[in-house]
């Protein structure tokens, strides 16, 4: 199973458990926040491989606890920092295949 990237899960982790706990979302509309807290319940569960928001997040904790010593570079965040693909990076679709031997 594939792991979400230690600094994605934690902030999933830090918003869900932020909202849980204090009642109030960004906006501060209950339907708001119970529609995000629902949003970030499901995202942690299929992240974690579990079923349970409580499953999922003690499973968040623990590989959390597992990630502090390795380093790695946090992911780029939001949806406008995705790299474009450019020129020698891009896959050639039009080559021809090799000649059979």
């Amino acid at each position: 199973m594939l792991k979400p990237h230690p600094t994605v899960l934690r902030r999933l982790v830090d918003e869900y458990e932020a909202l849980a706990a204090t009642g109030t979302g960004t906006t501060g509309k209950p339907a708001a926040r119970d529609a995000r807290i629902r949003d970030l319940a499901y995202t942690l569960c299929v992240s974690t491989g579990t079923r349970d928001v409580r499953q999922a997040l003690a499973t968040a904790h623990r590989w959390l606890a597992g990630s502090e010593t390795a380093t790695v570079p946090a992911p780029p965040a939001g949806p406008d920092a995705v790299l474009p693909v450019t020129g020698t990076d891009r896959w050639d679709t039009t080559a021809s295949a090799p000649a059979p031997a």
